[in-house]
């Protein structure tokens, strides 16, 4: 069970984020937690076969926070961790560049793992996100996929 509150931060912004200064947040937060893992996830070149020139992203603003927020104490109640940071970009967004980072400290590996794990697959099912990818000549909304969805239904069962 949870022995304390981590620290959350959610951040949703245009802005870039530095991965280096977000991992420092999560080491200096406390020193009892042995463990950090993060995800950062980029703008591909390709998806579904089909060639890529950027992505752009919009949000439920006031909404998309709260949800972001919600799935982080989610996490804080099925592991005991000591920080989660959740920030995801909106805007356009070029090739190669950073879109999401999810982190979180916990005593133990394999908590820390697992939660981070189990936040990226909620947040790319629950999260009022709507991408758009840029093609050659044309412009695509991206449906969410069913592999998403599997992944988050382990959590449920």
């Amino acid at each position: 069970m949870v022995e304390s509150t981590p620290l959350i931060t959610i951040l949703v912004q245009q802005s870039d984020f530095e991965h280096g200064e977000e991992y420092q947040r999560l080491k200096n937060h406390d020193t009892q937690y042995g463990a950090i893992v993060t995800f950062t996830g980029l703008v591909r070149d390709t998806n579904l076969g089909e060639s890529v020139s950027g992505l752009f992203l919009e949000h439920y603003p006031g909404m998309t926070e709260k949800v972001l927020d919600d799935l982080a104490k989610q996490a804080s109640q099925k592991w005991s961790l000591g920080a989660i940071t959740i920030i995801h970009r909106i805007g356009m967004l070029d090739i190669n560049q950073q879109i999401v980072f999810v982190g979180v400290s916990s005593q133990h590996r394999s908590e820390a793992f697992e939660a981070c794990q189990f936040l990226m697959d909620f947040l790319k099912t629950q999260a009022p996100f709507w991408k758009k990818e840029v093609r050659e000549g044309s412009e695509h909304w991206i449906e969410k996929r069913q592999s998403d969805e599997l992944a988050a239904q382990k959590w449920t069962k």
